[in-house]
């Protein structure tokens, strides 16, 4: 019941305000034992995941439509997905779900979740993405991208792991009963609590999606260079870089994700320059040899990891952040040294954050020598956008 409770508060937050799942969590499930955080956590990202499919079997059980952001419709999407997604009993998913009703909508709460047992009600093998990233995704990809896309919001993704020290790679893929796809990394199963595993107090990894590392690789081999990390907290690249022997000049305007930043190099016993400071004043002192600018974004390419992400943004945000994106590669594009590297990144698939954006570096006087798309469902991880640019000798 305290689960079920935390769960449709979550998910007011997150549907109703706009939160993100990681930000309100905490707050929500203070005071709950382990296995109760864990089912609330569970049920409110199966009913973000399952949220297109879940509210059509609703809206098909009412005589008359409950408003998107009723407390009654939250009930039912948490009951729902328990039952449907996590094998509640029926008995069990009515009472909890009355409990957390006062009044009228307790009896159609119940005529809804009765009729959906009686017809025999059910979920697809793969959720419904929502529009209208479904519709964009379709034009800019193809039907078969659409389904791998698909199938990703349906899986509860692996933990991906880097570790400070590649050596060990085999002994950490080990003792964690993991696997490893390339040195410093190792992947474990999704329903592992970081927190608990060894070796993270101790510093010996820190948790970065694979698809992520993919975007430090592309900056080459950068031991002994030095390496500005643009947007970087919380700080999983800058960690990969200085690991690598990257000298780090990491940089981000928000004081509390660099604090956690600082906070993962002393765990880890990395080093990094950490300045907080806002890009578009900011300058440095020098010049750059490899320059990584992970820029805010969408985040649509998350939706693995954060389901809510597509619910929480809409197209009609693009056009700003796009114009930010465009800025932030102007500024960075400047501090480049002749033929040194720079790697623009979003975590985002839509091709006005990514292929739009780059078309603009020529004017910065760097040529763009590469592009690619890392596709959740086909590729490493989660979504990214990915371009190489380098500035010319002379």
């Amino acid at each position: 019941m305290p689960a079920r409770a935390a769960a449709v508060r979550l998910l007011h937050d997150v549907l109703t305000l706009g939160r993100s799942l990681d930000e309100v969590f905490d707050r929500h499930v203070q005071g709950l034992p382990s296995s109760d955080r864990s089912l609330a956590h569970a049920l409110a990202a199966q009913a973000l995941r399952w949220r297109v499919d879940l509210d059509r079997l609703i809206d098909g059980a009412c005589v008359r439509p409950l408003a998107a952001d009723a407390r009654a419709r939250q009930v039912l999407r948490v009951a729902l997905a328990g039952r449907l997604r996590l094998g509640t009993p029926v008995h069990a998913t009515i009472a909890t779900s009355l409990a957390l009703l006062d009044g009228g909508p307790r009896r159609l709460v119940h005529a809804i979740l009765a009729r959906l047992d009686r017809e025999g009600a059910t979920l697809g093998d793969v959720p419904t993405l929502p529009e209208p990233w479904a519709g964009r995704w379709a034009a800019a990809f193809g039907p078969d991208a659409v389904t791998a896309l698909r199938a990703a919001l349906g899986e509860i993704p692996p933990i991906d792991l880097s570790l400070a020290r590649a050596v060990e790679t085999i002994t950490w893929a080990s003792r964690l009963d993991g696997c490893s796809l390339e040195p410093g990394h190792v992947r474990i199963g999704g329903s592992h609590r970081v927190e608990a595993l060894p070796g993270l107090a101790e510093g010996a990894f820190w948790v970065q999606d694979l698809a992520a590392r993919q975007v430090v690789h592309r900056l080459g081999d950068v031991a002994g260079r030095d390496v500005l990390d643009l947007c970087a907290a919380p700080g999983g690249k800058t960690l990969q870089l200085a690991a690598a022997g990257a000298r780090v000049t990491a940089v981000d305007r928000a004081p509390g994700r660099m604090a956690l930043l600082r906070d993962h190099l002393v765990r880890t016993g990395l080093n990094a320059c950490t300045v907080v400071a806002d890009i578009l004043e900011w300058r440095p002192d020098q010049s750059f040899d490899r320059i990584l600018l992970d820029a805010p974004c969408s985040a649509t390419g998350t939706f693995r990891r954060h389901p809510e992400v597509l619910s929480r943004r809409h197209p009609r945000d693009l056009a700003a952040l796009a114009e930010i994106q465009r800025q932030l590669l102007a500024r960075a594009c400047n501090w480049l040294a002749p033929g040194g590297r720079l790697v623009y990144a979003v975590c985002s698939l839509e091709p006005e954050e990514g292929e739009a954006v780059v078309a603009t570096a020529r004017a910065s006087g760097v040529e763009l020598q590469g592009t690619e798309r890392l596709m959740p469902g086909t590729g490493p991880g989660d979504g990214f956008f990915v371009a190489t640019l380098r500035k010319a000798i002379g």
